[in-house]
Protein backbone atom coordinates (compact mmCIF):
# COMPACT_ATOMS: atom_id res chain seq x y z
CA UNK A 1 0.00 0.00 0.00
CA UNK A 2 1.21 3.51 -0.78
CA UNK A 3 2.04 6.03 1.90
CA UNK A 4 0.25 9.37 1.83
CA UNK A 5 3.49 10.98 0.62
CA UNK A 6 4.04 8.46 -2.16
CA UNK A 7 0.43 8.71 -3.30
CA UNK A 8 0.56 12.49 -3.52
CA UNK A 9 3.73 12.65 -5.60
CA UNK A 10 2.72 9.77 -7.85
CA UNK A 11 -0.62 11.37 -8.69
CA UNK A 12 0.87 14.83 -9.11
CA UNK A 13 3.46 13.49 -11.56
CA UNK A 14 0.91 11.49 -13.55
CA UNK A 15 -1.41 14.49 -13.88
CA UNK A 16 1.18 16.91 -15.24
CA UNK A 17 0.65 15.99 -18.90
CA UNK A 18 -2.89 17.39 -18.43
CA UNK A 19 -2.34 20.19 -15.91
CA UNK A 20 0.43 22.56 -14.88
CA UNK A 21 2.33 21.67 -11.72
CA UNK A 22 0.29 23.88 -9.41
CA UNK A 23 -3.07 22.59 -10.62
CA UNK A 24 -1.86 18.96 -10.58
CA UNK A 25 -0.80 19.41 -6.96
CA UNK A 26 -4.18 20.96 -6.11
CA UNK A 27 -6.07 18.02 -7.64
CA UNK A 28 -3.84 15.54 -5.82
CA UNK A 29 -4.41 17.27 -2.48
CA UNK A 30 -8.17 17.35 -3.03
CA UNK A 31 -8.35 13.68 -3.93
CA UNK A 32 -6.28 12.63 -0.92
CA UNK A 33 -8.49 14.72 1.34
CA UNK A 34 -11.52 12.96 -0.15
CA UNK A 35 -9.98 9.52 0.46
CA UNK A 36 -8.42 10.08 3.90
CA UNK A 37 -10.55 12.91 5.39
CA UNK A 38 -7.24 14.51 6.40
CA UNK A 39 -6.25 17.99 5.26
CA UNK A 40 -2.84 18.89 3.84
CA UNK A 41 -1.26 19.65 7.22
CA UNK A 42 -2.64 16.52 8.85
CA UNK A 43 -1.34 14.36 6.01
CA UNK A 44 2.08 16.01 6.20
CA UNK A 45 2.31 15.04 9.85
CA UNK A 46 1.34 11.49 8.90
CA UNK A 47 3.13 11.32 5.55
CA UNK A 48 4.49 7.79 6.09
CA UNK A 49 1.07 6.39 7.00
CA UNK A 50 -0.07 3.82 4.44
CA UNK A 51 -3.44 3.54 2.77
CA UNK A 52 -5.83 0.89 3.93
CA UNK A 53 -6.78 -1.68 1.30
CA UNK A 54 -10.04 0.14 0.59
CA UNK A 55 -8.27 3.50 0.31
CA UNK A 56 -5.73 2.02 -2.09
CA UNK A 57 -8.55 0.76 -4.32
CA UNK A 58 -10.25 4.18 -4.25
CA UNK A 59 -6.95 5.83 -5.15
CA UNK A 60 -6.22 3.50 -8.06
CA UNK A 61 -9.74 3.90 -9.48
CA UNK A 62 -9.46 7.68 -9.19
CA UNK A 63 -5.99 7.68 -10.75
CA UNK A 64 -7.28 5.80 -13.80
CA UNK A 65 -10.07 8.32 -14.30
CA UNK A 66 -8.12 11.50 -13.56
CA UNK A 67 -5.23 10.67 -15.88
CA UNK A 68 -7.56 10.42 -18.88
CA UNK A 69 -9.09 13.81 -18.09
CA UNK A 70 -12.17 12.98 -16.03
CA UNK A 71 -12.75 16.02 -13.80
CA UNK A 72 -12.07 15.56 -10.09
CA UNK A 73 -15.67 16.53 -9.28
CA UNK A 74 -16.98 13.54 -11.25
CA UNK A 75 -14.54 11.23 -9.50
CA UNK A 76 -15.56 12.40 -6.02
CA UNK A 77 -19.17 13.20 -7.08
CA UNK A 78 -18.79 16.47 -5.18
CA UNK A 79 -18.89 20.13 -6.23
CA UNK A 80 -19.30 23.28 -4.18
CA UNK A 81 -21.59 26.17 -5.07
CA UNK A 82 -22.13 29.16 -2.79
CA UNK A 83 -20.63 27.22 0.14
CA UNK A 84 -22.97 24.25 -0.30
CA UNK A 85 -21.98 20.74 -1.34
CA UNK A 86 -23.71 19.31 -4.42
CA UNK A 87 -23.72 15.84 -5.89
CA UNK A 88 -22.57 15.85 -9.54
CA UNK A 89 -21.95 13.23 -12.21
CA UNK A 90 -21.26 13.13 -15.93
CA UNK A 91 -24.88 14.06 -16.75
CA UNK A 92 -24.59 17.63 -15.43
CA UNK A 93 -22.18 20.53 -15.78
CA UNK A 94 -19.85 21.18 -12.89
CA UNK A 95 -21.05 24.37 -11.11
CA UNK A 96 -18.70 27.30 -11.67
CA UNK A 97 -17.84 30.51 -9.78
CA UNK A 98 -19.11 32.67 -12.64
CA UNK A 99 -22.58 31.18 -12.16
CA UNK A 100 -22.36 32.01 -8.46
CA UNK A 101 -21.99 35.65 -9.49
CA UNK A 102 -25.18 35.44 -11.56
CA UNK A 103 -27.12 33.94 -8.65
CA UNK A 104 -25.84 36.59 -6.24
CA UNK A 105 -26.96 39.30 -8.67
CA UNK A 106 -30.47 37.82 -8.73
CA UNK A 107 -30.59 37.57 -4.93
CA UNK A 108 -29.39 41.16 -4.61
CA UNK A 109 -32.21 42.37 -6.87
CA UNK A 110 -35.04 40.19 -5.60
CA UNK A 111 -34.61 40.05 -1.83
CA UNK A 112 -35.58 43.71 -1.25
CA UNK A 113 -38.90 43.08 -3.05
CA UNK A 114 -40.03 40.93 -0.10
CA UNK A 115 -42.85 39.18 -1.90
CA UNK A 116 -43.76 35.67 -2.99
CA UNK A 117 -41.95 35.35 -6.29
CA UNK A 118 -42.43 32.66 -8.92
CA UNK A 119 -39.09 31.62 -10.40
CA UNK A 120 -38.23 29.42 -13.41
CA UNK A 121 -34.76 27.97 -13.98
CA UNK A 122 -34.31 26.76 -17.57
CA UNK A 123 -31.72 24.01 -18.06
CA UNK A 124 -31.22 23.32 -14.37
CA UNK A 125 -28.51 20.64 -14.55
CA UNK A 126 -27.35 19.95 -10.98
CA UNK A 127 -30.04 22.31 -9.70
CA UNK A 128 -27.50 24.67 -8.15
CA UNK A 129 -29.16 27.86 -9.41
CA UNK A 130 -32.70 26.89 -8.48
CA UNK A 131 -31.74 25.46 -5.10
CA UNK A 132 -29.62 28.48 -4.19
CA UNK A 133 -32.46 30.84 -5.05
CA UNK A 134 -35.00 28.82 -3.09
CA UNK A 135 -32.75 28.74 -0.02
CA UNK A 136 -31.95 32.46 -0.27
CA UNK A 137 -35.51 33.62 -0.99
CA UNK A 138 -37.61 31.33 1.16
CA UNK A 139 -41.00 32.56 -0.05
CA UNK A 140 -40.14 31.95 -3.70
CA UNK A 141 -41.89 29.19 -5.65
CA UNK A 142 -39.13 27.74 -7.80
CA UNK A 143 -39.60 25.54 -10.86
CA UNK A 144 -36.73 23.94 -12.79
CA UNK A 145 -36.70 22.23 -16.15
CA UNK A 146 -34.14 20.31 -18.18
CA UNK A 147 -34.21 18.25 -21.35
CA UNK A 148 -32.20 15.48 -19.65
CA UNK A 149 -33.96 12.93 -17.43
CA UNK A 150 -30.60 12.12 -15.83
CA UNK A 151 -29.97 15.77 -15.01
CA UNK A 152 -33.39 16.08 -13.42
CA UNK A 153 -32.56 13.08 -11.22
CA UNK A 154 -29.33 14.77 -10.09
CA UNK A 155 -31.21 18.01 -9.33
CA UNK A 156 -33.83 16.01 -7.41
CA UNK A 157 -31.10 14.35 -5.35
CA UNK A 158 -29.58 17.75 -4.53
CA UNK A 159 -32.89 19.37 -3.66
CA UNK A 160 -33.57 16.58 -1.16
CA UNK A 161 -30.04 16.70 0.22
CA UNK A 162 -30.19 20.46 0.78
CA UNK A 163 -33.84 20.51 1.87
CA UNK A 164 -34.95 22.87 -0.88
CA UNK A 165 -38.48 22.51 -2.24
CA UNK A 166 -38.12 22.87 -6.02
CA UNK A 167 -40.51 21.64 -8.71
CA UNK A 168 -38.60 19.65 -11.35
CA UNK A 169 -39.85 19.07 -14.91
CA UNK A 170 -38.27 17.19 -17.80
CA UNK A 171 -38.94 19.44 -20.79
CA UNK A 172 -37.19 20.13 -24.08
CA UNK A 173 -37.42 23.91 -23.82
CA UNK A 174 -36.82 24.38 -27.55
CA UNK A 175 -40.05 22.48 -28.25
CA UNK A 176 -42.52 25.35 -27.93
CA UNK A 177 -45.48 22.96 -27.80
CA UNK A 178 -44.32 22.00 -24.30
CA UNK A 179 -44.44 25.56 -22.99
CA UNK A 180 -48.05 24.99 -21.99
CA UNK A 181 -46.66 22.87 -19.12
CA UNK A 182 -45.11 26.01 -17.70
CA UNK A 183 -46.83 28.95 -16.04
CA UNK A 184 -46.03 32.64 -15.61
CA UNK A 185 -43.10 33.87 -13.56
CA UNK A 186 -41.60 36.91 -11.90
CA UNK A 187 -38.04 35.73 -12.54
CA UNK A 188 -36.73 33.54 -15.35
CA UNK A 189 -33.10 32.46 -15.15
CA UNK A 190 -30.96 30.30 -17.39
CA UNK A 191 -27.40 29.18 -17.93
CA UNK A 192 -28.12 27.66 -21.35
CA UNK A 193 -25.81 25.92 -23.83
CA UNK A 194 -23.93 28.65 -25.70
CA UNK A 195 -20.61 27.35 -27.09
CA UNK A 196 -20.60 26.91 -30.89
CA UNK A 197 -19.55 23.38 -31.86
CA UNK A 198 -16.63 24.81 -33.89
CA UNK A 199 -15.10 26.11 -30.65
CA UNK A 200 -15.09 22.69 -29.00
CA UNK A 201 -11.39 22.06 -29.60
CA UNK A 202 -10.33 25.18 -27.68
CA UNK A 203 -11.71 23.68 -24.47
CA UNK A 204 -9.68 21.65 -21.98
CA UNK A 205 -10.05 17.90 -22.44
CA UNK A 206 -11.82 17.52 -19.09
CA UNK A 207 -14.61 19.78 -20.42
CA UNK A 208 -14.93 18.82 -24.07
CA UNK A 209 -14.52 15.07 -23.52
CA UNK A 210 -16.26 14.56 -20.18
CA UNK A 211 -18.86 17.24 -19.41
CA UNK A 212 -22.23 16.77 -21.16
CA UNK A 213 -22.18 18.22 -24.67
CA UNK A 214 -25.96 18.63 -24.51
CA UNK A 215 -25.45 21.31 -21.85
CA UNK A 216 -22.51 23.00 -23.58
CA UNK A 217 -22.83 23.22 -27.34
CA UNK A 218 -25.07 24.95 -29.88
CA UNK A 219 -25.00 24.89 -33.70
CA UNK A 220 -22.31 27.04 -35.32
CA UNK A 221 -24.94 28.81 -37.41
CA UNK A 222 -27.17 29.76 -34.46
CA UNK A 223 -25.21 30.52 -31.29
CA UNK A 224 -28.17 32.45 -29.84
CA UNK A 225 -30.78 29.71 -30.32
CA UNK A 226 -31.53 29.38 -26.60
CA UNK A 227 -31.50 33.11 -25.91
CA UNK A 228 -33.97 33.66 -28.74
CA UNK A 229 -36.23 30.97 -27.30
CA UNK A 230 -35.98 32.44 -23.79
CA UNK A 231 -36.72 35.97 -24.99
CA UNK A 232 -39.75 34.75 -26.95
CA UNK A 233 -40.99 32.62 -24.04
CA UNK A 234 -40.73 35.57 -21.70
CA UNK A 235 -43.08 37.68 -23.79
CA UNK A 236 -45.92 35.33 -22.79
CA UNK A 237 -44.67 33.79 -19.53
CA UNK A 238 -42.93 36.66 -17.71
CA UNK A 239 -45.09 38.85 -15.53
CA UNK A 240 -45.05 42.62 -16.07
CA UNK A 241 -41.96 44.13 -14.44
CA UNK A 242 -40.50 40.64 -14.19
CA UNK A 243 -36.83 39.91 -14.87
CA UNK A 244 -34.89 37.54 -17.09
CA UNK A 245 -31.32 36.65 -16.11
CA UNK A 246 -28.94 34.69 -18.31
CA UNK A 247 -25.36 33.56 -18.23
CA UNK A 248 -23.61 34.53 -21.48
CA UNK A 249 -20.83 33.54 -23.80
CA UNK A 250 -18.65 36.65 -23.72
CA UNK A 251 -18.08 36.40 -27.46
CA UNK A 252 -21.80 36.86 -28.17
CA UNK A 253 -22.75 39.12 -25.25
CA UNK A 254 -23.42 42.24 -27.32
CA UNK A 255 -25.50 40.28 -29.83
CA UNK A 256 -27.49 38.81 -26.98
CA UNK A 257 -28.10 42.24 -25.46
CA UNK A 258 -29.33 43.50 -28.83
CA UNK A 259 -31.59 40.45 -29.19
CA UNK A 260 -33.42 41.19 -25.94
CA UNK A 261 -33.72 44.89 -26.77
CA UNK A 262 -35.14 44.09 -30.21
CA UNK A 263 -37.62 41.65 -28.63
CA UNK A 264 -39.04 44.51 -26.58
CA UNK A 265 -37.35 44.20 -23.19
CA UNK A 266 -36.26 47.27 -21.29
CA UNK A 267 -33.34 48.01 -18.98
CA UNK A 268 -31.23 45.33 -20.66
CA UNK A 269 -27.94 45.19 -18.75
CA UNK A 270 -24.85 43.05 -19.17
CA UNK A 271 -22.17 42.59 -16.54
CA UNK A 272 -18.62 41.29 -16.46
CA UNK A 273 -17.54 38.37 -14.32
CA UNK A 274 -14.56 38.20 -11.96
CA UNK A 275 -12.26 37.62 -14.92
CA UNK A 276 -13.41 40.73 -16.80
CA UNK A 277 -15.51 38.84 -19.36
CA UNK A 278 -19.05 39.85 -20.31
CA UNK A 279 -20.89 36.99 -18.63
CA UNK A 280 -24.34 38.00 -17.32
CA UNK A 281 -27.47 39.63 -18.68
CA UNK A 282 -30.55 41.08 -17.02
CA UNK A 283 -33.65 42.23 -18.88
CA UNK A 284 -37.02 43.55 -17.69
CA UNK A 285 -40.46 43.15 -19.21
Amino acid sequence: MLTYREAFYQLKTNLQPLYDEREAASVAHELLYHITSLDKTQRLLQKETRFSEDQQKQYEHAMDALTVGVPLQYVTHTAWFLAREYYVNEHVLIPRPETEELVLWIIENTKPRNQKLRVLDIGTGSGCIAISLKLAIGQAEVTSCDVSYDAIEVARRNSKKLNASVELLQIDFLDTTLHTKLGTYDVIVSNPPYIPVAERERLHTNVKDHEPGLALFVPDNDALVFYRAIASFGRQHLNTNGYIYCELDSGHAMECKALFEETGYKSVEIRKDMHGNWRMLSATK
